[in-house]
């Protein structure tokens, strides 16, 4: 079998160890083996970062636009077998992977735009004979630590900014899905990148992660995953006085209100509950339904629900691939029996599937009568598990949306112009949607949340500049 090896310096390295790639629609099958890397080459790949900089620092606009270019090209001209790969790796149905490796293509290409529009000033000083300028420049060395649901788009949207603005990277994607991330390393490795810009290291968040968050040449760390994870990445950065951006956990409300349409509300909760195996962070898995369209919407729901088609993630009839792990899958079933035991009233699903190969299959559990004390209504279960709860109106149900920890998207499923432009103003979170599912933003557009969800400037879009970039304000006599 194929050693998918690290890239660190411009070359190729084996790891000081390998790690079994494995499919979770059938566990029989080897996706490849992935190199993981020690503390030592973690460290390697730091220097190879810090050593080229400064020559990075100050290339043209041109040259990183042509990289960039080349990369968003190439990822779209094979969008077919990377989204495949994805769908093999990490379960997504073979048309989230395609979608999602589209997706990062349009990332790389928007940001080779970006590469020409870095933005600056030219200001009249308020004293006499002085210019004052205003540019924006490059961090530095840049860490990156992805997580393992979105296993293309999010290293596109971390890597591709880093580079459009003259930052070098160290990147270590999530240890589960080291796939894609290898196939990005790949094509960069022949985009005409000088040696050393970019560094791959695949391999433990306890070792390699680690190591990148404590260096003091990693100058900035972006991070996506867990909450827990997220609070450790903080400490480290803050430790040292590391530039940081952290995107984390969701526990996202739709709310639904006696006006919406039936239809759209179901469609809306459905994708945004389960689609992606509910496996996101901007999931909506807690519906907030008022008393009018309550039982007519948790009717249509169940049906909808129950017949959701779960299977191998690149079979053409699948709607609802496999859970990503067995403990990913343990995680799930744990929630499920505390809905059970808590007195929320499971209506359909929740039982582990067999199908024709081994894998980690759950039916989309939906329970009712979930109140807002409930762990199953506060906690990030990240899995196909859904929550509705009762609200009497409105008002109660704004509120009900807003009672959590988290801020990262809010929705609302109404017809009533009112509604909607009071929920866009109130709804806590950094992302609302009306009328369409919680999970989904355009490339070009600011990517974040509030409260618990998020820390540190946006991702995507122009706000990326917020991030990977220093201001700096110049004076000169005129």
């Amino acid at each position: 079998m194929t050693l998918h090896r690290n890239f660190i310096g411009g070359e190729w390295v084996e790891g000081a160890s390998a790690s079994p790639n494995v499919n979770p629609s059938d566990t029989t099958d080897i996706v490849g083996e992935y190199a993981q890397a020690d503390a030592a080459q973690a460290t390697s790949a730091v220097a190879a970062a810090r050593g080229a900089f400064a020559k990075w620092a100050l290339s043209t606009p041109q040259q990183r636009f042509d990289v960039l270019d080349f990369i968003g090209s190439e990822i779209l001209a094979r969008k077919a077998e990377l989204g495949d790969l994805l769908s093999r790796e990490e379960g997504k149905t073979l048309a989230e992977g395609i979608g999602e490796a589209g997706r990062a293509g349009q990332i790389f290409k928007f940001f080779a735009g970006e590469a020409l529009r870095i933005p600056g000033e030219k200001l009249a000083s308020i004293r006499p004979g002085l210019d004052v300028e205003i540019t924006r420049e490059p961090i530095g060395v840049v860490g990156i630590i992805t997580p393992w649901n979105f296993p293309i788009a999010i290293p596109a949207w971390k890597i591709a900014p880093a580079l459009a603005y003259g930052n070098c990277v160290v990147m270590k994607p999530a240890d589960l899905v080291p796939g894609c991330s290898w196939a990005i390393a790949e094509i960069i490795s022949r985009s005409g990148l000088p040696a050393g810009v970019f560094n791959l290291v695949m391999g433990r968040g306890s070792v390699v992660g680690q190591t990148i968050l404590d260096h003091k040449d990693v100058d900035a760390i972006t991070f996506t995953g867990s909450v827990a994870t997220g609070k450790r990445v903080a400490e480290a950065a803050l430790k040292r006085g590391a530039k940081m951006q952290l995107e984390m956990g969701g526990k996202n409300p739709l709310v639904v209100v006696d006006d919406a349409d039936l239809n759209v509300a179901v469609e809306c909760a459905v994708q945004g509950a389960f689609y992606s195996t509910g496996q996101r962070c901007t999931a909506s898995s807690r519906i907030i339904v008022t008393a009018g369209i309550h039982d007519k919407f948790v009717e249509a729901l169940s049906a909808r629900t129950r017949a959701l088609v779960v299977g191998d993630a690149r079979a053409k009839e699948t709607q609802i691939g496999p859970v990503v792990d067995q403990s990913q899958l343990d995680q799930d079933m744990r929630y499920v029996e505390i809905g059970k035991s808590e007195g929320a009233k499971l209506v359909c699903g929740g039982e582990l599937l067999k199908r024709d190969k081994p894998g980690f299959y759950l039916a989309p559990a939906l329970f009712t009568e979930a109140a807002g004390n409930m762990r199953i209504s506060r906690e990030e279960i990240f899995g196909p598990v859904a929550s509705v709860s009762r609200a009497k109106d409105y008002d109660e149900a704004l509120a009900m949306a807003n009672d959590t920890e988290f801020g990262l998207s809010s929705g609302i499923c109404t017809t009533s112009l009112k509604h909607a432009s009071h929920f866009k103003r109130h709804a806590q979170a950094g992302m609302v949607m009306v009328n369409v599912p919680t999970a989904g933003v355009d490339y070009h557009v600011p990517f974040g949340g509030r409260k618990g969800s998020s820390y540190g400037p946006r991702e995507q879009g122009r706000y990326a500049a917020e991030f990977y970039t220093t201001v700096k304000t110049a004076y000169t006599l005129a």
